[in-house]
């Protein structure tokens, strides 16, 4: 399993940062993101606990569900099924205030479930393409939020 961070400064509170990354469908502001739709809502909220979502990026399709929602600090994930295949532990968001806005760490655990090139396969090509992604979202987080 390789475990894959990416952390920045969304400048906008912790509230709004908080119900921008944790409404999915506004990942389609990333060029990376073509598609996201909430399939089940949560227990509590829309993308609460139980919530299941569908994410069609460039990089795959995936379908996840929410195991952990504690507005506005923490989310968590686990993709419960993707194409192409790939193992998942955890996907965390966690949002911590600064000074001049919010504190973003998105990490996943995950590995390319292919014996011999999996590990390899994971940390040259999955890594960085997850976490470019993942830039590319809180990117638009950031266009969408500051100022």
């Amino acid at each position: 399993m390789e475990t894959m961070t990416v952390e920045r400064v969304v400048h906008a509170p912790i509230d709004d940062v908080f119900a921008w990354l944790t409404t999915t469908t506004h990942y389609t502001a990333s060029p990376l993101v073509l598609r996201c739709r909430l399939t089940r809502h949560g227990e509590a909220a829309p993308y609460g606990v139980g919530a299941v979502r569908s994410h069609l990026w460039l990089i795959g399709w995936f379908r996840e569900r929410i195991t952990r929602h504690e507005p506005p600090y923490a989310t968590e994930y686990v993709v419960e099924h993707s194409v192409p295949p790939a193992r998942h532990e955890l996907g965390r968001m966690t949002f911590t205030e600064t000074d001049g806005g919010t504190l973003v760490r998105w990490t996943t655990r995950a590995e390319v479930p292919l014996p011999l090139l999996g590990a390899a396969l994971t940390r040259f090509l999955a890594r960085p393409v997850i976490t470019h992604t993942f830039g590319t979202i809180l990117d638009a987080a950031e266009k969408a939020l500051a100022g």
